[in-house]
């Protein structure tokens, strides 16, 4: 979708702007439905879920290719797509935590997570291919042609039977999170045209102005209100331990300290990750004017790191500790991103629009490298905090916070890029900027995961 962001909006007859909503609503949906399809894996069973989750992605990517209209995108693309992702993405994670552990765990997690990274690393090269040869509707074609062989080879998974009383989905709880979800994220969107503190302009429904112009601004407004939804969010599952009925998520999923700071740096790797990879996309095709398959080559970079360091995931965990990976990942990214900023200095991308493309490639190989260090060591910390009648739970929670972060990097990237108030290419700088800071977050966030956490994976020894 990033290489194809011109080709899509001019087919469609819509902007970049439409189609980064599309973006940001595929994302969104994931996130918000996460942890409800995490626990419908343990009411029906993870094989079943993750069977119907593909089947909803295909439709999806079916109707997407059709799509006459942005409108149709989105429903096939944001909603139906973003519905599949969330019901086929858990089972995924909770199969490989219920059926491995020690060394084996950590291997099969770097694995999952080393497709997750590449997937999302090679997809502007296989997309930008696919986009010039023939359309960007033949890429949701061949989305079909896969979704229908992985279809035909999980057959043979072995799903563990689930043990332990019936689960029943609160869906109270499941509407009070997905809304507020919802919401944050549709305030980040009204940015780009409304400021982020006082309204530029007008806010209006219909005929009628909500919001006057110099007025608090819309996003405080919509955020505000979906903050309030979580915090009910909460609230209610709660309650609901506290009468004895079965919560959308156990309360103490969210007090463990270790959990939470392992979801910090999840969330952060995959802001960064597609914040940076959507400020590229749109400076290469916009600015230099570049065509889908070169935008996808120029980030093979990214794509070419990231495999280099995943592909190691199982042996870096035997040497060194999950919170050491972590630490160091982002330390790489960090440098890969002022890399971008500051590599020839005159012909830096925040000075000059014609910088010498191979100035990029440093830069996007270290983002790569560092995110393939961590991904698999965040997972891993995360998972293992809890046993594993847990697993469908904090899977749900991982992915969903993991999916948010997303959504959220290419909200905020792309609201800097659409400032009416940086004059030339300095957007595209500031947006790389902003990235260090959350990158910073991350970083510190793996700084502070406790130490028990930190040890090497040691391989298990046999016993008789």
């Amino acid at each position: 979708m990033n290489v194809a962001i011109t080709s899509i909006a001019k087919d469609l007859g819509t902007t970049v702007q439409g189609v980064q909503l599309a973006i940001t609503l595929f994302t969104l949906t994931m996130a918000a439905l996460m942890i409800p399809g995490s626990k419908l894996t343990d009411i029906s069973g993870r094989k079943k879920i993750f069977l119907i989750g593909l089947s909803v992605y295909a439709v999806g990517a079916l109707i997407a290719a059709l799509a006459p209209l942005l409108g149709v995108l989105v429903f096939g693309y944001s909603v139906l797509e973003g519905l599949g992702s969330a019901l086929l993405i858990p089972p995924v994670y909770i199969l490989v935590t219920v059926s491995y552990s020690g060394l084996a765990r950590a291997k099969n997690f770097g694995i999952v997570s080393a497709a997750a990274g590449i997937g999302s690393a090679a997809g502007p090269l296989i997309g930008g291919v696919v986009t010039t040869a023939i359309s960007w509707r033949a890429s949701f074609i061949l989305q079909v042609l896969i979704v229908l062989a992985i279809i035909a080879l999980s057959l043979r998974i072995v799903d563990p039977k689930i043990v332990g009383p019936k689960h029943h989905l609160d869906i109270g709880s499941a509407i009070l999170s997905g809304v507020g979800l919802l919401l944050i994220i549709l305030g980040l969107q009204t940015t780009s045209t409304y400021g982020w503190l006082t309204a530029t302009e007008n806010f209006s429904i219909g005929n009628t102005v909500i919001i006057p112009q110099g007025s608090i601004s819309p996003f405080i407004v919509i955020s505000g209100v979906g903050l309030l939804f979580n915090i009910a969010f909460y609230y209610s599952i709660r309650h609901r331990e506290r009468v004895g009925k079965e919560p959308l998520l156990q309360t103490r999923l969210l007090h463990n300290r270790t959990s939470n700071l392992g979801l910090v740096t999840q969330n952060v790797q995959w802001l960064v990750l597609q914040g940076s990879f959507f400020v590229m996309s749109v400076f290469l095709q916009t600015v230099r004017g570049f065509s889908a398959i070169e935008t996808g080559l120029v980030l093979t970079a990214s794509t070419v790191g990231l495999l280099l360091t995943s592909g190691r995931a199982g042996r870096l965990a035997q040497r060194r500790s999950q919170r050491l990976l972590i630490r160091g990942g982002f330390i790489l990214t960090i440098l890969g991103i002022i890399l971008l900023l500051l590599l020839g200095n005159e012909n830096s991308l925040l000075a000059n629009p014609n910088s010498p493309i191979l100035n990029f490639i440093p830069g996007l190989f270290l983002i790569g490298a560092g995110i393939g260090i961590m991904l698999t060591s965040s997972v891993n910390v995360v998972q293992s905090a809890f046993p594993d009648k847990d697993q469908g739970e904090i899977s749900g929670l991982s992915r969903s916070i993991s999916n948010l972060g997303s959504s959220l990097g290419v909200s905020i990237v792309g609201s800097v890029l659409v400032s009416s108030t940086l004059p030339k290419n300095e957007p595209f700088g500031v947006a790389l900027i902003i990235m260090i800071v959350i990158a910073m977050v991350g970083l510190v966030a793996a700084i502070l995961i406790p130490k028990k956490t930190a040890q090497p994976i040691v391989k298990e020894q046999k016993t008789t």
